[in-house]
């Protein structure tokens, strides 16, 4: 059946990690790359509420990582 996803962990130095937090790491490590990006074009002084933005970035990279990285 397609779009399955296997469920597995992974090793990190004898620690077995969900899947999901490696992916919420890369993503906000992403995500920090974005905020200074977007404080250097100034965008964050043209939205209503930066950190709501800032949430709202982290959970679309996040989203975008979760379907790149299913089989």
């Amino acid at each position: 059946m397609r779009g399955r996803m296997k469920l597995y962990e992974i090793n990190l130095f004898g620690v077995l990690v969900a899947p999901i937090a490696v992916l919420m790491v890369l993503s906000w490590s992403i995500l920090i790359g974005l905020r200074r990006l977007a404080v250097h074009v100034e965008v964050l002084q043209q939205v209503w509420h930066p950190a709501l933005f800032a949430l709202a970035i982290y959970v679309i990279v996040l989203s975008s990582l979760v379907l790149a990285s299913s089989p």
